[in-house]
């Protein structure tokens, strides 16, 4: 069994077609679980949930904590985090069982597709693009086990939470990627919210150095070179790169404002 966990905060908007894309899946009914858990949502996200179907918990104050939460409630052997204004293809849950079939993985990544409208919204769709099985992805699906068995998401992180679990996951088994995709709705994009959500983020990013430290892995994850052309050229990728100069300008673009704000950031003048 799969028990899919979404943690979710005013995303009425959302929350339903993220169920019905769990419910199209091409994997048996009886072998799936979808397990909402609502930060207390001051919209309609519980009664849209609960009109799929779906028995909705509430708690915070974060997702690390209402993740493990879900993963603490959940049946299934496997356990498919996804967030609330994302869908998965149909053949998802079947991929995502097939990768973790060999006792030897721990988790799979799932490739990401961001959608909206407009160009920045495209823009973001090829960045995202570049960072699939790479130290700034994270996995989606795991083995329920092993998650429990490295105490779930550190609750103390609101930020890098994920890159958190994974370093923690490695210890478990490797990783793979499973053949499938999930589309990441972020509808048209807003600079201010943007980068207001990447700012709230930073100011977080202190206690995952201070876990961490300033190792190969966080040197991937947040130094200039890996960032900013490391992750955009590896594998053969700065083919798609160089084949679309306009995006890499403009990415590089979003990419500056992003850094400004880290720099600025709690978590920078902390460490």
């Amino acid at each position: 069994m799969i028990s899919v966990v979404i943690p979710t905060k005013n995303a009425a908007q959302f929350i339903g077609a993220c169920i019905q894309a769990v419910r199209a899946q091409d994997f048996p009914a009886d072998q799936t679980e979808i397990i909402v858990v609502d930060n207390f949502s001051t919209d309609d996200t519980k009664a849209v949930a609960e009109r799929h179907g779906v028995t909705v918990h509430q708690l915070g104050p974060e997702r690390s904590a209402q993740r493990n939460f879900g993963a603490q409630q959940a049946k299934g052997e496997l356990l498919l985090f996804l967030d609330a204004d994302m869908t998965i293809a149909p053949n998802a849950l079947r991929a995502c069982a097939t990768a973790l079939s060999d006792p030897g993985v721990a988790g799979c990544f799932i490739a990401e597709r961001v959608r909206g409208e407009g160009f920045w919204t495209r823009v973001r769709d090829f960045e995202r693009s570049f960072y699939d099985a790479t130290p700034i992805d994270a996995v989606r699906c795991i083995r329920r086990q092993a998650f429990l068995d490295v105490g779930g998401y550190d609750t103390a992180l609101w930020a890098a939470e994920d890159w958190d679990l994974d370093r923690r996951l490695a210890s478990k088994g490797r990783f793979v990627s499973a053949e499938t995709f999930l589309e990441h709705n972020e509808g048209e994009f807003d600079f201010g919210r943007y980068v207001k959500k990447k700012a709230y983020y930073a100011t977080n990013f202190s206690a995952y150095f201070a876990k961490w430290g300033r190792d190969a892995i966080t040197r991937k994850q947040f130094g200039f070179w890996y960032r900013f052309a490391g992750v955009f050229l590896e594998n053969g990728k700065w083919k798609r790169f160089l084949a679309h100069p306009i995006y890499a300008l403009a990415m590089y673009w979003l990419r500056f404002l992003v850094g400004v704000v880290y720099l600025r950031s709690e978590g920078w003048s902390k460490r």
